[in-house]
């Protein structure tokens, strides 16, 4: 089995369970997953997680992210991208220094009332399932945060603009939002993820690219190790009489580890085996002066 990360450039028209199950063949077994959806029509960054990294799909799907967008005002969809159905067109009598106040009004937190069109669900429901039966329910409005935005052209009614943000943020609505500021509406027009965390888009690869390497038998070159998701975690290695401790995902105390290194509490470490070999996230425990498994990633093939 195959245990670590790729990151996939999604093309068009790809679901990203369309990829999964592309990777599933290319990689030849089924513990595969992703790491948060991109509608089919963005395209962009999709880490796919292997064998025994699919444990840390959560933990990426909480990156920050960055974005590049194009809104089209002027318009409005009930899906809040150019796919949906028009429900409203009028001319954008607004300026280019208008739209770039109402842009850069956005940075930081705003609270965001989550589309219809998405994979939320209320009462057990998805709400793209309940929208496409033509109801329309109350969704609370999320705080999300908005870090940097940066516009990278205006040729009006289309405006070419750089996102990051948090989880959970729908650059859809975003866009919708602005062009409610502006009084005349908006709509999404194009999106492409350049970023999740550290991943980033000139490191990725298509599914064709992927399918040629493992023609060639080269696929494990494109794949990333489990702990490159946690390069900012300090690093220890257990000693090798208690490597038994660490393979049974037991706590390990700092005098166990080669390092003897005592960390903020709740602060994560990587655990190594003697072999340099990544075995899992562990956070200090200061009243039991021992690190504590948070979690494993024995990689068993």
């Amino acid at each position: 089995m195959i245990n670590g990360i790729v990151i996939i450039h999604k093309e068009p028209d790809y679901t990203s369970h369309d990829v999964v199950a592309k990777m599933r063949g290319i990689c030849g077994q089924k513990k595969v997953g992703h790491t948060g959806t991109l509608d089919p029509m963005a395209t962009g960054v999709l880490p796919v997680c292997l064998g025994s990294a699919t444990k840390v799909c959560d933990m990426l799907a909480d990156r920050e992210k960055e974005y590049v967008a194009e809104l089209l005002l002027g318009v409005e969809t009930d899906t809040q991208d150019i796919t949906g159905k028009r429900l409203a067109e009028r001319n954008p009598e607004v300026s280019a220094e208008m739209v770039r106040e109402a842009i850069l009004s956005f940075q930081g937190e705003y609270s965001q009332i989550p589309p219809m069109y998405s994979a939320l669900k209320v009462n057990g429901k998805k709400l793209y399932e309940l929208a496409r039966a033509g109801k329309e329910v109350e969704r609370r409005p999320r705080a999300v945060y908005i870090r940097e935005l940066e516009i990278l052209e205006c040729s009006l009614p289309v405006v070419r603009f750089r996102v990051i943000c948090s989880k959970g943020t729908y650059i859809r609505t975003l866009c919708a939002d602005i062009g409610e500021k502006l009084g005349c509406g908006g709509t999404m027009q194009s999106l492409r993820r350049t970023a999740v965390g550290a991943f980033r888009l000139e490191d990725a690869y298509t599914l064709e690219e992927l399918q040629q390497l493992k023609d060639g038998g080269r696929l494990r070159e494109a794949i990333l190790p489990v702990d490159s998701v946690f390069g900012s975690c300090p690093v220890l290695h257990v000693r090798r009489e208690y490597l038994r401790l660490l393979d049974n995902g037991n706590a390990i105390l700092p005098e166990q580890t080669a390092e003897k290194e005592l960390y903020a509490p709740d602060r994560w470490v990587r655990m190594y085996g003697a072999d340099e070999s990544f075995c899992g996230i562990y956070a200090y425990e200061a009243d039991r002066k021992r690190y504590r498994p948070v979690k494993m990633f024995l990689e068993k093939e």
